[in-house]
């Protein structure tokens, strides 16, 4: 777990309708009630139509950029694997790439412009980084809803954050129970379940 007097920087990847940009909402809101300085930015290209989404997250005692700069990254979430192996050169040695290992085909490639890679997470693995990949997607269609793959990635980095688990699962759990009340109990089950996975 990184100590709380350096800067925390988490790239957040995936492509339109994953809750790429709620994951790094709910990220900055638990870093700033934890009293870190927080900032983010967010980029979506296409995004309602399937496009590649990606936001930057950091957070630390003071943060003057909310851009994450090549290589020093601490950890990547990939909601799909392939963004994942595009987006892995911004982890630092040694840092943590969180993969979920669904594949998705965004438009650059249905359309034939580029070719989908044949295995993501074994290019992801011949850089100097701790590599965990797992099927959130699946976990998130066997809790009823693939929705919740967001929740799962969340669970599945939060023991590399410099506040305990249990913080970040309760935010997400008090968002939901303002919210959609029904969903919080299902949310904090798969925090668990993404947690789990990552070990």
């Amino acid at each position: 777990m990184p100590n709380n007097h350096q800067v925390i920087n988490i790239l957040i990847v995936g492509v339109g309708g994953q809750g790429v940009m709620t994951a790094s909402e709910v990220l900055c809101e638990t870093a700033i009630l934890q009293g870190f300085d927080a900032k983010k930015t967010e980029m979506a290209g296409m995004s309602q139509r399937g496009g590649v989404v990606s936001s930057h997250v950091r957070f630390g005692p003071k943060v003057f950029s909310p851009e994450i700069a090549r290589g020093e990254a601490d950890i990547l979430v990939a909601f799909e694997s392939a963004e994942g192996m595009r987006w892995c050169h911004y982890l630092r040695p040694n840092g943590v790439a969180m993969i979920n290992r669904l594949h998705l085909e965004p438009p650059v490639v249905s359309l034939g412009l580029y070719p989908y890679p044949h295995h993501p997470v074994e290019e992801i693995r011949k850089q100097d980084v701790r590599v965990y990949d797992f099927d959130g997607t699946a976990i998130a269609l066997e809790l009823g809803d693939k929705r919740l793959v967001n929740t799962v990635m969340m669970g599945a980095i939060s023991e590399n954050l410099p506040f305990a688990p249990e913080i970040l699962k309760d935010r997400i759990v008090e968002r939901f129970r303002a919210k959609k009340p029904a969903l919080a109990e299902l949310n904090a089950l798969a925090f668990d379940r993404g947690r789990a996975a990552a070990c």
